[in-house]
């Protein structure tokens, strides 16, 4: 007998804990759970449909996926069709890698209207998740304010200001990619709490602000009279004062210059959120869409002994992708020292009827081949019931290794 690991969530930081076990033991069976019926997480789902060269890591995982001892289980829900306390007894240890998918609340008055909106909901429709089909009305916007400063609100605002040809070789579904750009569309505000000096933004995806082709990215130069803190450590200290120097670079653009104008505001808290309005410490802002970019949580798992958490569910929605595989080594070896000194358990496979890896396979399949025939790298399926068949929650399927 061998050591079976349930690892919870596809996304990379699961994969990578898968990695980190297989160079270590190549004869253990892991099974990599997801409630979607697709693997890869947040890299799917999460990352900005234009940035394929990102997206492009789940080669890395399709590896992964490949190995004889691993299996890919989706749509499978914890909670619904099995629950954390039959995971800890049927495995002889569980990796949570769930991440976290709950948008953060501002706590201001209005953040419940309807032309509010989290990024991780809005992100999630522009690549077709299929909890998140059906979008924001952008019939009528022509302002958005999109709250937050760190490299999702420049997903947001640059994915909104984009043109149609700029984003023909994306991955974002049709009816998101055809609403974006029928919309009448004219300013569009990144709005930070903190000064300029703070802010978390990379320098790439700042300055990739600058080089849209139907936006300008305009700001206040009076507002970067400023210095990274004296404080930081070198590197951080260098990022921020390189996107300090983009940011002057758009200074020196105007209002005009193109159909939409991306304007960068700093120390600006909202105070509240009225029907085409944003009130902010700074006075009031037209507002016909507001995203909401800060942060993200997570629902709750049992930390039990043979429980491990890896990714945003361990330390929080931060990092980049590259960022957890180190981590995600580092908990495995931790799950290697536990099985270290435990003898194999025994039992019968309690997975429920799921997508296996060969199902994942005809859905990608149908999708690339789709993107072909549409010059794009796919076309995704959006709706659970095309994705997989419908079957009980209590349905039990024998797939032993």
């Amino acid at each position: 007998m061998t050591h079976r690991v349930a690892i919870v969530g596809a996304g990379p930081s699961g994969f990578y804990a898968a990695d980190g076990l297989l160079r270590a033991r190549s004869d253990l069976h892991i099974d990599i759970i997801d409630r979607l019926p697709t693997p890869y997480g947040l890299v799917r789902a999460g990352v900005a449909p234009d940035h394929q060269g990102t997206k492009a890591v789940v080669r890395q995982f399709e590896k992964i996926l490949a190995q004889p001892d691993v299996r890919f289980a989706g749509n499978v829900e914890i909670g619904r069709d099995l629950s954390w306390q039959e995971l800890s007894v049927a495995y002889d240890a569980v990796i949570v890698a769930t991440g976290m998918v709950i948008d953060r609340k501002l706590g201001v008055p209005g953040e419940a209207l309807a032309h509010v909106w989290g990024s991780w909901r809005f992100v999630a429709w522009l690549n077709g998740h299929p909890d998140h089909r059906q979008g924001p009305d952008l019939s009528r916007v022509r302002t958005v304010a999109v709250i937050g400063n760190g490299n999702v609100a420049l997903d947001v605002a640059r994915l909104l200001a984009k043109s149609a040809d700029e984003m023909a070789k994306s991955d974002i579904v049709a009816e998101a990619g055809a609403a974006i750009a029928a919309a009448p569309l004219a300013d569009i505000h990144v709005i930070g709490r903190r000064g300029p000096e703070h802010a978390s933004f990379t320098n790439n995806e700042l300055a990739e602000m600058g080089r849209l082709a139907r936006a300008v990215a305009v700001t206040d130069a009076q507002s970067l009279a400023v210095a990274p803190p004296a404080s930081d450590q070198t590197p951080e200290r260098l990022r921020k004062q390189k996107n300090l120097d983009i940011l002057r670079g758009f200074a020196g653009r105007q209002v005009g210059e193109k159909p939409i104008a991306v304007h960068f505001l700093f120390n600006a808290a909202p105070v509240a959120i009225r029907p085409g309005e944003l009130e902010l410490t700074t006075g009031k802002l037209p507002a016909d869409l507001v995203v909401t970019c800060i942060g993200y949580g997570g629902e709750a798992f049992p930390k039990t002994p043979g429980m491990f958490a890896v990714g945003w569910a361990k330390r929080g929605p931060s990092g980049t992708i590259p960022t957890n595989r180190a981590e995600s080594h580092a908990v495995a070896q931790q799950v290697l020292d536990w099985l270290e000194t435990r003898d194999p358990l025994s039992g019968p496979d309690i997975l429920p009827l799921a997508v296996d890896a060969a199902g994942w396979h005809r859905i990608d399949k149908h999708e690339i081949a789709a993107g072909a025939a549409a010059g794009r790298p796919r076309v995704k399926l959006t709706d659970w019931r095309t994705c997989w068949r419908s079957r009980k929650p209590a349905e039990r399927s024998m797939l032993m290794h």
